[in-house]
């Protein structure tokens, strides 16, 4: 029981809120377009679960072989630094995770464009990508989270891609029109992931894992913070203005404080520990802000 107690752990069930947000998006658009699929939706939660597991895991292992897990971090410890599971096991779960997501994408695809395409081709692709980008972030001899490049992963993986890319598996369409609800889901999880840098800052410099924050140092990275969470709303806002049917659509607004809340905190929180509430608090109110903007969109 207590070496599932460490698996369950490792696998950081407290970041799918926000892995999952990009999906419940995708099926509030793919709803008011009259493209809902509950097979759809059902398959592409269950890719994006092994999909955000397999990073979790991944992130555990390559940090700990890195060094920024190590005796100076601040945050949660992980599992294999702390020697509750082996390298080697973990390893072996990175593999097995890696292979469940490819099981669940094909069978996502040919449920939702079939195999005799260039859609699923194209598909196919773009979900290989996304494992590799799971893997590599801080896996490798040059992974690109220790380069500062996560920021734009999150971007691109939780927004454009988890928002159009999704939704294109509802509509079989590329749906630019929804590229600011896409842009706000990317703003806000790249959010969560300053949060985390942010409160890793000293750990992470002595491990020379080279995050934004620690590139730009911990003032600039609060001005950023407040950047990313102010594109967000600001792209929620312009999308509304240019798309607008209904009141219901200002929903969204009521999560606007908890973000407030989230930027008040790590502008004022410098010891970790006070800090690392917060990005649960960030990742759970980008969910509320889905769901409001959702219901608002389709009602």
């Amino acid at each position: 029981m207590k070496n599932i107690a460490h698996w369950i752990s490792a696998f950081r069930l407290r970041t799918l809120p926000l892995a999952l947000s990009c999906i419940l998006m995708a099926g509030f658009i793919a709803s008011r377009l009259h493209s809902f699929n509950w097979s759809v939706f059902s398959l592409t939660c269950l890719t994006i679960i092994f999909l955000q597991v397999l990073s979790n895991i991944a992130n555990d292992y390559g940090d700990s072989i890195h060094g920024a897990d190590g005796e100076h971090r601040k945050g949660p410890k992980r599992a294999v630094s702390e020697g509750n599971i082996s390298k080697n096991a973990m390893k072996k779960a990175i593999i097995a995770l890696s292979t469940l997501s490819l099981i669940s994408g094909i069978l996502l695809l040919k449920v939702s464009v079939g195999i005799n395409n260039e859609a699923f081709l194209y598909m196919l692709a773009l979900g290989v990508l996304c494992i590799i980008g799971a893997i590599t972030y801080t896996m490798g001899k040059k992974p690109y989270g220790y380069a500062g490049l996560g920021d734009l992963s999150v971007l691109f993986f939780f927004g454009f891609v988890g928002v159009i890319g999704s939704l294109f598996l509802f509509t079989h369409e590329v749906e630019l029109a929804y590229i600011l609800p896409a842009l706000s889901l990317g703003l806000f999880s790249t959010a969560v992931l300053n949060v985390n840098n942010v409160r890793d800052i000293e750990s992470d410099k002595i491990a020379n894992k080279l995050s934004l924050p620690v590139r730009i140092g911990r003032e600039k990275a609060v001005i950023y913070h407040w950047f990313l969470l102010g594109g967000g709303i600001i792209s929620a806002i312009i999308f509304t203005l240019t798309n607008y049917h209904s009141s219901f659509q200002w929903l969204f607004l009521l999560s606007v404080p908890l973000f407030v809340k989230n930027g008040l905190a790590v502008q004022k929180y410098k010891e970790p520990q006070k800090l690392d509430p917060f990005l649960k608090q960030m990742a759970l109110s980008t969910l509320l802000f889905v769901i409001l903007f959702g219901i608002g969109y389709i009602l």
